[in-house]
């Protein structure tokens, strides 16, 4: 394809993107669904395994995916896009990250954040243990340790943003509920992360070079907060004019998340990383308001949909072909529910949450949405995955989020608001 094939391709996968996540969208909001959800479902449906099963010959015209050409195909351009919009979005939930909410309730959130990433991780290791051994799942390149480590990270993670959305989409702020999951939450994806971190820098054999990706890792984080976030504190009135921020504030802002983003992804990490502590460095108040009133409209109406979609050219459900491989994939939702679910209520329980608020936890931290996928798409891209467990775990991803909306309006229903010093 010339250039200008390539942009008028790139413009019409743009249209029938939106669309689509519209449409699903319309849907699913008559189940209680929030817009990601159909973003999530919709961007499957754009791939080989809907579109292309049903009508392949447009699916390929419309989505062109050769990896062995990639100046000539959607990749080319859609992962980096894709990989822009993740990035604005982990710089926005870095602003958006509250220390305060974890501190409000600071027991119940880290016995719950502790027991549903704990209980699952070993689980979802256990699991990988038997997968590497027994079944074909896992890369010849991939070792045992490193695929323990990845299946057990994303068993356990949790999806911040969605879990945010859904808090406000119940009218939860204010509950035991909604503050403790918000608190366990954000716990538990900064330990995801780490985790993650360790897999991504230890999947080279070389552990000279995951030795230096894990201390620049580390690094990064003190120089941001040691650093660049006492210094952004002492000049963000500088780029403050009239009670809000400059243009010349937005562009240094934009820049330091690119910049982290790019530094991140150097050492071995991926931009997320670098984008959410960079976010999570931005002053609060004014500064990260009008950051995120001008970042994120774009980025959820318009790049994210882009990143689903990217995941969903990736996702072959049509690959899950046998009983064999439909019983993994009940295998690993089965882990990842109960696992994750039982073990959040159980110790919500234990820290004096009545059961139906405790249960209600359970079933909130079970979302894995968007930070799963992020990971599992990480996880393909390195090759520490195999196609078949990337589309059992987007299965795994969408189910968890689907499933939280209902259960929670059937089990807990709307709970009343407590103090603060109520757990």
């Amino acid at each position: 394809m010339t250039n200008i094939e390539l942009t008028l391709q790139f413009f019409l996968q743009l249209a029938a993107i939106l669309v689509t996540c519209r449409l699903v969208g319309l849907i699913g909001a008559r189940f209680g669904q929030p817009q990601v959800v159909a973003e999530m479902v919709a961007g499957v449906l754009l791939g080989p395994s809907l579109l292309g099963w049903l009508a392949p010959e447009f699916q390929a015209w419309l989505f062109p995916w050769d990896r062995t050409q990639l100046t000539r195909d959607t990749q080319s351009y859609l992962f980096p896009v894709s990989q822009l919009g993740l990035a604005l979005y982990m710089f926005v939930v870095g602003m958006e990250f509250r220390v305060d909410v974890v501190a409000s309730h600071f027991r119940s959130s880290m016995a719950v954040s502790f027991a549903g990433m704990l209980t699952p991780f070993l689980l979802g290791a256990g699991l990988a243990w038997v997968f590497f051994h027994y079944t074909q799942l896992f890369p010849a390149r991939t070792s045992a340790v490193e695929a323990m480590l990845f299946l057990g990270a994303s068993m356990c993670v949790t999806a911040l943003p969605v879990l945010a959305r859904l808090i406000h989409h119940r009218k939860l702020s204010g509950t035991t509920i909604g503050t403790v999951s918000l608190g366990a939450g954000a716990i538990g994806d900064a330990a995801a992360w780490c985790l993650l971190a360790i897999v991504l820098s230890t999947a080279d054999s070389a552990w000279t070079q995951a030795t230096r990706t894990i201390a620049g890792g580390a690094a990064y984080v003190a120089f941001v907060f040691l650093m660049v976030r006492p210094v952004l504190a002492r000049l963000k009135y500088r780029v403050i004019k009239d009670g809000q921020l400059t243009e010349a504030g937005r562009a240094a802002g934009l820049t330091m998340m690119a910049l982290g983003a790019w530094f991140t992804d150097v050492i071995g990490l991926h931009t997320v990383f670098g984008a959410f502590i960079m976010g999570a460095a931005i002053p609060r108040g004014i500064c990260a308001r009008d950051l995120m009133a001008g970042i994120q409209p774009l980025c959820v109406a318009l790049l994210l949909p882009l990143f689903f979609a990217y995941s969903g050219l990736n996702t072959q459900i049509t690959l899950l072909n046998t009983a064999y491989m439909w019983l993994i994939c009940g295998v690993v939702l089965a882990v990842a529910v109960v696992s994750k679910g039982v073990a959040c209520a159980v110790a919500a329980m234990a820290t004096g949450i009545p059961g139906r608020e405790a249960i209600g936890i359970g079933v909130l931290m079970n979302v894995r949405g968007l930070m799963e996928l992020i990971i599992i798409n990480i996880g393909l891209e390195r090759g520490i995955i195999s196609a078949e467990l990337f589309a059992t775990l987007v299965i795994m991803a969408i189910v968890t989020t689907l499933m939280a909306s209902p259960f929670f309006e059937r089990i807990v229903g709307q709970p009343r608001a407590y103090p603060a010093s109520a757990a």
